[in-house]
């Protein structure tokens, strides 16, 4: 391994497209050939840590530990939100940490800047075990779209498929709604495929016309079901839950009460899948 970590740096950056603020999508395209990927897999993405950080951000957490004296690799997990057919190219959907070690360094480059990834994706967050006859339901808050990004940009809405396919995606403002044009052009093209939006912020965003509050309060008095047609059905789907862990916990109790369970090495045939990000 090189002495200094910018030797490392295997990859350029080749867009960068602001979301809204602090919301920022990357996309890395490395000198090599791209590693195979399944869809909902993550990988790690790596700047040195004299690298420059974004104008604003916040005092840089140290953990309470000395300053550091030598360069290091700064290293963070990242789930893949493109496509996972073979391509030249790996896009991220990042939101801003001001204190963080890696985000506000990230949130720095520009295209052409260099950064360094990973040499493989990992991780279970997958429909590898779904039944293709099982409909999804795939929730999320945040940059937690990323996978879900993946899966549909890879081939769950090929011709062919039969299941329906349900995103409900929740941020503060409809302008933290990543990728919404696309999902809702998606939406218009699929009839399998129900995209459903909705705000925790309401009062700030007057011009707001779709669902608003909590995902666990649009699980528990039925509107995700009734938008989408596709009921909760621990016989008939599987849930892939992504984002906040306030919402992953209170969905996976308010699942457990229809007869969901989450699925674990020990428990192969639940329904439920869990993706933490925070």
């Amino acid at each position: 391994m090189p002495a200094d970590p910018r030797e490392e740096l295997n990859a350029t950056v080749t867009a960068r497209t602001e979301v809204a603020p602090g919301l920022v999508i990357f996309r890395v395209e490395p000198d090599g050939e791209l590693f195979p990927f399944e869809a909902g897999q993550y990988c790690v993405l790596g700047l040195p840590s004299d690298a420059p950080r974004v104008v604003g951000s916040g005092p840089e957490e140290t953990g309470g530990g000395p300053p550091r004296k030598r360069v290091k690799m700064v290293r963070r997990a990242y789930s893949i939100a493109s496509s996972s057919r073979p391509g030249r190219y790996l896009e991220f959907y990042v939101t801003l940490v001001r204190s963080g070690e890696l985000t506000p360094r990230l949130f720095a480059l520009a295209r052409g800047d260099r950064i360094w990834p990973g040499p493989k994706a990992t991780g279970l967050f997958t429909l590898r075990e779904v039944p293709p006859d099982q409909d999804l339901h795939l929730l999320c808050t945040g940059t937690g779209l990323a996978p879900y990004m993946s899966m549909l940009r890879s081939d769950l809405l090929e011709e062919g498929e039969t299941r329906r396919v349900v995103v409900a995606h929740g941020a503060r403002y409809s302008w933290d709604l990543g990728c919404r044009s696309e999902l809702e052009s998606l939406a218009a093209r699929h009839p399998r495929f129900t995209y459903i939006p909705s705000l925790t912020r309401r009062t700030e965003d007057p011009d707001w016309r779709g669902e608003t509050g909590y995902l666990q309060e649009q699980l528990a008095d039925g509107r995700l079901a009734r938008i989408s047609g596709v009921p909760f059905d621990p016989a008939a789907c599987h849930v892939f839950l992504c984002g906040n862990p306030s919402m992953i916990v209170a969905c996976v109790e308010l699942l457990g009460e229809r007869g969901f369970t989450e699925r674990s090495p020990k428990n192969p045939e639940g329904r439920i899948h869990l993706e933490g990000y925070w």
